[in-house]
């Protein structure tokens, strides 16, 4: 033990995270193998987007994840959290194109190969940044075992899985309603979609009936899409336009006859009672167009611009042909006002651009039949949700599923395996490349411009990672994996994909447990964004305070689906913490003797404290474990705190003073051995939320093993179980506690020693026997004194009420008669002249008078205070005469 005393005087957390980080790497602690012997253990690491560096939510998600890992490692599963990165065909050719704009490149004239030599450059550099930013964090992923959704394995499993779904018949092409954005001029999810609060409008306007004066008054918020009307609908329960169903209206400005339908769709009680139906430009409209069979007039383009179908606003940007047809509305008569709307207004999550619905030719995945297993799973408890309120989340997404656009008219991505024959207009789905059409033999052969949704790849994620479609030992082995850890925002975007993803290609679900955390705020509630300013960087917290810190704010208050903030102090309060551990533990280790600790290690004649904190470090291992098996990590955290902290740094080691600084050899012995094991098992307990500091002063303490990440999890020891000492020690830590209070309150310094007088119920009694040494030497006692009736108590002894009884301390024993009564005496001149002031005060009219009401009321408040205090101190005047 000798040689491991020379740990730093001081905590720096910069003196050691990066070489801990690289040790564990040299020795592959985190690459686990496939043994037999072993239970698997295996998260998939949700992949961070390769568009940046990583953020508190990021490091969020990684801590919890890291936790359950390093457990379960150390309660002998062979583990694997497997880490990699998304491709994010979206966020990323933004971001790429944005940054060789400022390089005067644009992507159409540089042509896709060239543009996707920029990407992978882009992709390269800001992995190794995600790389480095996760190992900052201390996350013990087998990095080994990384993989990037773009990777050449994980892009076969992609061609294999739409190959297959496209021969059974799961995949076609149609043209479909789909968010469109004009900006990046592609099809997107609903996950790349946010909502907007805007301040709009609701343009009221007239669509004449056909061969009479009547006409239908309409509400839109986007009058230019009337353009491509062909149909107006209204309930068939509304009695107001019954006559009407089945009649002609002449479509404003463009004078094209549309029929009046009747359908369930429109809300009598909303707007007018009467709605446009523009199937090429509203998801809903499409649906009441299918049910009536209308046609679908697009009268848009790509960018966003009215097109020939819209006649003269034919070529005007889609905002510059609103404004030009509210003004040919208005001069003909139609428009009849105009209503301030403040509406949610659906935009692109990336770009901010206003999506346009409009109809374009998709490939999409039918869902009907993907859906039912993957909700039954969930129902049958083959795989959970925690907190299981996200359950409902996911059957409402789930059981009113519509079919998935996979078609992104992008350039980063998974290339669409689908190839057309020029001549004969053959469609061929392979997974190797063809040179020719299947059917016809032509050479003139055209691969599919688009590429697939990042979600089609990042749904293959549990299994594709682990080497699938190939039958490989790691997929034999991990799969399914056990933990998902993500966010509650994106449950039915990528949670359920997974789901049905891995039901349908492995036959089983992909993971027994979601567990699902809240989002990261700041101090103030509000989601941190670019816009607001409020972000904070992980890696500059790490570089602040230590990356232990960091998360154990993190993880602190944490309760499963629920948001935390994030509170500068936390962080700092947390490095206190560790602070306190390593002072703590640097006092073990210079006053261990391993020669002593050897020679009685069998010994079990413990005193009252060392009984006590193996008591309730036993039940703290007990507590600790059964609260993160139910991912109550916040829960877990505060209970190890709350021990090492007080009971452990603050109590025993001070108890066990008396014995250190002892001639008792034996004891001694006994003492070394409780304070190593309690400090190891904290370390233990605390190691998969703080690792750094944990494995550092655990490589000083000569321990079983060569590092903490390795040892085993403690288990509870029923033997170690006592109550008694716990309830005696207890009673004691009480008391002492009652008397530090007093003598604080009086000033009077730890050095002046006074009698203590027990006088208590039996039980209490006996404890306090067992602990007079504690009394000696934390509560400055210069002896203990058991009484049984308060007669033999002195007068001007100071009282202290305890739990079942009362303690007594001689009042002249704590303070000098002489210097205390010229204390209290200036004390008194003191107070009576400050009342005499306010007196002065408040007899003046004149301040009275002119002075606010506030601050009269504050100066009689004062005055009454220094009255209470004066009287105080007259007392104590009287008690010492």
């Amino acid at each position: 033990m000798e040689e491991n005393k020379n740990i730093s005087t001081t905590y720096s957390p910069k003196e050691f995270e990066g070489r801990i980080y690289k040790s564990w790497e040299e020795k592959k602690y985190f690459t686990p193998k496939v043994d037999k012997s072993k239970k698997p253990y295996t998260i998939i690491m949700p992949p961070p987007n390769i568009t940046g560096k990583l953020h508190l939510g990021h490091a969020l998600d990684n801590t919890l994840q890291d936790i359950l890992i390093r457990v379960k490692r150390m309660q002998g599963f062979s583990t694997l959290w497997l880490p990699g990165e998304d491709h994010a065909s979206i966020a990323t050719e933004v971001k790429v194109e944005n940054e060789l704009l400022k390089q005067g490149l644009k992507k159409k004239e540089m042509g896709r190969e060239a543009f996707l030599e920029k990407v992978w450059e882009w992709t390269d550099e800001y992995r190794e940044r995600i790389r480095e930013q996760l190992k900052k964090m201390g996350c013990s992923a087998d990095f080994t075992r990384e993989s990037f959704t773009m990777d050449e394995k994980l892009s076969k499993a992609v061609r294999h899985v739409f190959v297959k779904l496209y021969n059974e018949g799961l995949i076609y092409q149609g043209d479909r309603i789909t968010n469109w954005c004009p900006k990046c001029m592609t099809a997107l999810s609903d996950a790349e979609i946010e909502y907007k609060e805007q301040q709009g409008n609701f343009w009221h306007v007239k669509y004449p009936v056909k061969g009479t004066e009547e006409y239908l008054e309409i509400a839109t918020t986007r009058p230019e899409t009337m353009l491509g009307d062909t149909a107006v609908a209204v309930n068939p329960k509304d009695e107001r336009f019954a006559h009407l169903v089945g009649k002609t209206l002449l479509l404003p400005l463009v004078n094209r006859e549309i029929p009046i339908i009747a359908d369930e769709y429109v809300d009598m009680e909303f707007g007018t009672g009467a709605v446009k139906i523009t199937p090429a430009h509203d998801p809903n409209d499409y649906l009441v167009g299918k049910r009536h069979n209308l046609p679908e007039i697009k009268i848009m383009d790509d960018k966003g611009s009215i097109n020939e179908a819209g006649g003269k606003y034919a070529g005007m940007d889609r905002y510059e042909a609103r404004k030009a047809i509210v003004k040919d509305l208005e001069e003909q008569g139609y428009l009849v006002n105009i209503k301030p709307h403040l509406h949610n207004v659906s935009c692109h999550d990336r770009c901010g651009t206003t999506i346009e619905p409009l109809i374009s030719k998709q490939w999409y995945v039918k869902m009907e039949s993907l859906a039912k297993p993957a909700v039954e799973v969930v129902k049958e408890k083959k795989t959970k949700f925690v907190p299981e309120r996200f359950e409902k989340v996911y059957y409402n997404w789930m059981e009113n599923i519509q079919d998935w656009c996979i078609s992104r008219q992008l350039w980063w991505g998974h290339r669409i395996p689908v190839w057309y024959c020029k001549d004969c207009g053959e469609i061929i789905v392979t997974m190797e490349d063809p040179t020719a059409c299947t059917k016809c033999g032509s050479s003139k052969i055209e691969q599919d411009n688009d590429v697939l949704d990042t979600w089609f790849s990042s749904a293959l994620w549990p299994f594709s990672t682990l080497g699938w479609p190939e039958n490989s030992e790691d997929l034999k082995y991990f799969y399914p994996t056990s933990t998902l850890v993500t966010g509650y925002d994106i449950i039915f975007f990528w949670v359920a994909r997974m789901i049905f993803s891995g039901i349908h290609n492995m036959g089983e679900t992909p993971f027994d447990t979601v567990f699902i955390h809240g989002i990261i705020r700041d101090s103030e509630g509000r989601k941190m964004s670019k816009s607001l300013g409020n972000g904070v960087d992980p890696l500059e917290v790490i570089d602040t305070y230590g990356a232990d810190a960091l998360r154990f704010m993190l993880v602190t208050g944490n309760a499963p689906g629920n948001d935390i903030r994030f509170y500068p102090e936390r962080v700092e309060a947390a490095r206190n913490f560790a602070n306190k551990i390593w002072n703590a533990s640097r006092f073990v280790l210079m006053n261990l003797d391993s020669t002593l600790m050897e020679k009685y290690k069998n010994e079990k004649d413990y005193t009252l404290a060392d009984r006590w904190i193996l008591s309730r470090m036993n039940t703290l291992v007990k507590e600790v474990t059964e609260n993160i098996d139910k991912y109550e990590l916040g829960i877990a955290l505060q209970k190890i705190y709350d021990f090492m902290w007080t009971e452990f740094c603050d109590w025993y080691i001070e108890l066990s003073k008396p014995v250190l600084y002892g001639e008792d050899e034996k004891q001694k012995g006994i003492t070394f051995n409780v304070l190593y094991k309690v400090l190891v098992t904290g370390l233990q307990l605390l190691h998969p939320v703080m690792p750094f500091i944990t494995e550092e002063i655990y490589t000083h303490l000569d321990a079983e093993y060569e590092s903490i990440t390795i040892s085993n999890w403690p288990n509870y020891e029923e033997g170690l179980k006592d109550l008694e000492a716990e309830k005696e020690m207890d009673l004691i830590i009480e008391a002492i506690k009652a008397l530090r209070n007093v003598r604080a309150e009086m000033n009077v310094p730890p050095s002046r020693k006074a009698k203590v007088m027990a006088y208590a119920a039996e039980e209490a009694i006996s404890a306090f026997k067992n602990g007079v040494t504690y009394f000696e030497k934390l509560a400055s006692a210069s002896e203990v004194e058991f009484i049984k009736d308060k007669d033999s108590v002195p007068e001007n002894s100071v009282s202290v009420v305890i739990r079942g009884g009362e303690l007594f301390m001689p009042l002249l024993d704590l303070v000098d008669r002489e210097k205390e009564l010229e204390r209290l005496n200036k004390e008194k001149d003191k107070l009576q002249g400050e009342i005499d002031r306010v007196e002065k005060k408040l007899n003046n009219q004149s301040f009275v008078s002119k002075a606010p009401e506030t601050v009269v009321a504050e100066e009689k408040a004062k005055g009454e205070k220094y009255r209470v205090m004066l009287e105080a101190v007259l007392t104590r005047i009287e008690s010492l005469k």
